[in-house]
């Protein structure tokens, strides 16, 4: 266990420095271009979740990435202005979107790595402050273009300091070995029924969290995707089901206790950011411990934004509670998968 905390300090390490150096490009890019400190979130909901799935890639894989992800963060600003202007013909085409990206799985490892950039933007779109930020916040926020080359430099940072990592540090990425690929007996394939699943479990999700939570519905949805990504049965989904909801549990005592301290401004960024890194260094052990740090960092972010985030904080574990329901009872009755299936 002390060597796994030390290899996952590194890689903690290496996530936080392209962080922080996206960060401090989209800080630069906001002063220079003018434009509104959603341009930071979104650099920073990038990067965290670019990092791993670049930490093993080949050549191939990053020149794809840098091709992919700036077009569907570009697209998915379209998206969201759709979501506000048209919720329900929003909530579809983003249904769609998360569907297609696991039901392409079933055309290979290469279709599979394809469908995780596409989903990218996606989940920081749920993450990124929009209709849930006060309406004075909501003027002049980020267009297609500035999100696009966000996307671009995300993908620069976390490449140079993954590079630099294995140049210089003291340990190497170890890239997963192929697991071997079969035909799956099932039908609907695994993929087909995962991609069933999210759909459903994300449109009720939509449906669900419009009705119950007016602005707040991202926090339903995005938990229903989290505990229904890489579905491996129905145990699977009910346990980070229950690891979410323990997390933002815990997550939200602790940011009741940093709203009551009163920290505020300049440095709650700062504590955000040592928050996320040492959920992202226990995450690895445990997804409950990434659970509570997103949980207390996003309500230092909505804090920052001037919201009254410990207000708030009851509605957000109630739309989690929510958001998990409905993608267990998605993965137990609809199509589930038996927990030994790995093809596609």
């Amino acid at each position: 266990m002390p060597a796994k905390l030390i290899r996952n300090a590194y890689e903690t390490a290496l996530t936080m420095s392209a962080v922080l150096l996206c960060w401090a490009a989209a800080l630069l890019l906001e002063g220079a271009a003018r434009l509104h400190t959603d341009v930071l979130v979104l650099a920073v909901a990038l990067t965290l979740t670019l990092s791993a799935s670049q930490r093993t890639a080949d050549t191939r894989r990053r020149l794809t990435a840098l091709v992919v992800l700036p077009v569907t963060a570009g697209v998915s600003i379209f998206l969201g202005r759709l979501i506000a202007s048209h919720y329900a013909i929003g909530a579809a085409v983003y249904t769609a979107g998360m569907a297609f990206a696991i039901w392409i799985r079933r055309y290979g490892p290469e279709a599979t790595k394809a469908g995780t950039l596409l989903a990218l933007p996606l989940v920081a779109l749920l993450v990124v402050p929009g209709p849930a930020l006060p309406a004075e916040a909501q003027s002049g926020l980020v267009t297609w273009f500035w999100s696009a080359l966000v996307g671009a430099i995300a993908c620069a940072c976390v490449w140079l300091v993954q590079w630099t990592g294995d140049r210089y540090g003291p340990w190497r990425a170890d890239p997963a070995p192929e697991q071997p690929r079969r035909r799956s007996r099932l039908h609907p394939r695994p993929s087909t029924r995962m991609a069933l699943q999210m759909a459903a479990g994300l449109a009720a999700a939509f449906a669900v969290g419009h009705l119950l939570f007016d602005d707040h519905w991202p926090w339903v949805v995005l938990t229903a995707y989290v505990a229904a990504s890489g579905n491996r049965g129905r145990t699977d989904v009910l346990k980070k089901g229950i690891e979410r909801l323990a997390g933002a549990t815990l997550g939200t005592l602790l940011a009741t206790g940093v709203a009551a301290v009163g920290v505020t401004g300049h440095a709650s960024v700062a504590l955000m950011f040592a928050v996320l890194a040492v959920a992202l260094w226990l995450r690895p052990l445990n997804y409950a411990y990434w659970a509570a740090g997103m949980t207390c960092a996003l309500s230092l972010l909505l804090g920052y934004f001037g919201q009254d985030a410990q207000h708030l904080l009851p509605t957000r574990l109630e739309g989690i509670a929510v958001g998990a329901v409905l993608s267990v009872a998605a993965a137990w009755w609809l199509l589930p998968v038996p927990r030994r299936r790995t093809a596609k």
